[in-house]
């Protein structure tokens, strides 16, 4: 029996069916996905992490005279606000005997259970049990809740240990002049995937030349220079991650950055640039949180930033193509979007099955800083993209900016020439010196 087992473990580690046509036979299986990273429960290392971070739950414009059921990092949850205005984020089931909140009475302050009229406060303070009082711990006992901070109408919660509760963050983007920042429920939307694959998807330039444009078509929301292959550099930066695309078109260059800010935010720029004309940049147009419910589902929650002297396109105020699974089956195949891009990796990625190639850099760093903020949460330390200063800004790069360039006298030169002006860009801040289009 060991000698079989052994062999089987000499099969497993086998890459002979990659060498040869035909060899799927030879191809290893019961590989694991890598929990470390992709597990978001209470007790996870992925999920204690993750718990060290502001989370939005839902917009303010989804709060009625009705509690709201919520799922998010694996827990239950019921948000609500009440006759004060006050939001409050409970655990799902009363503390008296485990019935439902969501089919709680909202009141005054509070929500009071159906059941037998328990009431909570947003803390989770116990201010009523009518129907007699605790026979344990009378007079002690707080419902489990979480805090929650209100911004430009999106709700956030903090679920981690409240001696490392940071200030809610902020980005440089949101003191730009002319930017109003705007809720984008119309956008929101889940899907059935872990929450690792589809922060990982917008780390990844490569794709949008071949999904977006070359193999079905340019899709709505896109230009047909995104078809044109870029340039990719891929670096870390104070709070995440950031890759720069550059495209030759003609005498121009089109720089596209994109932040990804630990653990799951993304700031994206425009996907439908026209880069025909030089003399242009644009900051990002929206930012986008992609929220673990569990770890097999995602929810993807959106602000937008609308540029007063160049303002949203009708296409980029709704959910963008291919974003859900909204479609027939076969139109999805002919023309598949991200969607069927992250969900047909499974419920969770397999990482062991992967054999990345160079433009997959972005991905093997972010997935690098991921682990290294796990480990810091683990050895008693804030991970990166955490800052204690209440005051502090956290810098992007996300941009457009097209730019005279006349091409190298060769390729490979004018590779170089394509990296070193992505570069300038980034660090540059050239969106703050050239008009919008």
């Amino acid at each position: 029996m060991n000698r079989l087992a052994d062999e089987r473990v000499t099969y497993m580690k086998s890459e002979s069916h990659q060498l040869q046509p035909y060899g799927a036979y030879y191809a290893p299986e019961g590989f694991k996905e890598d929990g470390f990273l992709t597990r978001v429960g209470r007790g996870t290392p992925g999920g204690e992490y993750l718990r060290r971070f502001w989370h939005p739950v839902a917009f303010v414009q989804e709060l009625t005279d009705l509690p709201l059921r919520v799922r998010i990092l694996g827990e239950d949850l019921v948000l609500f606000r009440d006759g004060g205005g006050r939001i409050g984020l409970l655990k799902l089931h009363c503390s008296h005997r485990g019935a439902s909140l969501e089919f709680g009475v909202i009141g005054q302050r509070g929500i009071r259970c159906f059941y037998h009229g328990w009431s909570y406060d947003v803390d989770g303070t116990i201010l009523e049990t009518p129907a007699g009082a605790p026979l344990n711990n009378a007079g002690k006992i707080c419902h489990g809740a979480y805090p929650v901070h209100v911004f430009h109408n999106l709700v956030f919660t903090y679920m981690g240990p409240l001696d490392k509760k940071p200030p809610f963050p902020m980005f440089d983007v949101y003191d730009y002049p002319h930017i109003k920042i705007e809720p984008a429920p119309e956008r929101t939307g889940v899907m059935d995937c872990n929450w690792l694959q589809i922060q990982e998807n917008g780390i990844d330039p490569a794709h949008t030349a071949f999904l977006h444009v070359l193999v079905s078509g340019t899709q709505r929301g896109f230009s047909d220079e995104m078809g044109i292959l870029p340039q990719m550099q891929f670096e870390r930066n104070e709070a995440g991650t950031h890759f720069m695309a550059s495209r030759r078109n003609g005498d121009n260059v089109w720089v596209r950055i994109v932040d990804t800010i630990m653990p799951n935010v993304a700031l994206v720029a425009a996907d439908d640039q026209q880069a025909r004309t030089g003399g242009l940049a644009q900051g990002p147009f929206t930012i986008i949180w992609a929220v673990p419910i569990d770890d097999y589902n995602t929810k993807r929650l959106y602000l937008l930033l609308n540029d007063e002297r160049a303002p949203l396109k009708p296409h980029q105020r709704i959910r963008a193509f291919g974003q859900a699974n909204d479609r027939s089956y076969a139109e999805r195949q002919r023309h598949p979007g991200d969607y069927d891009a992250m969900s047909s990796q499974g419920p969770i990625n397999i990482h062991a099955y992967e054999n990345l190639s160079s433009s997959d850099i972005g991905v093997r760093l972010f997935r690098d800083c991921l682990r290294e903020g796990i480990e810091a949460v683990q050895s008693g330390k804030d991970p990166v993209g955490i800052f204690r200063d209440p005051d502090h800004r956290i810098r992007t790069r996300t941009q457009n900016a097209v730019l005279s360039a006349p091409p190298a006298p060769t390729p490979r030169e004018d590779a170089e020439l394509l990296n070193r002006i992505a570069r300038e860009v980034a660090e540059g801040n050239y969106r703050r010196t050239l008009p919008p289009v």
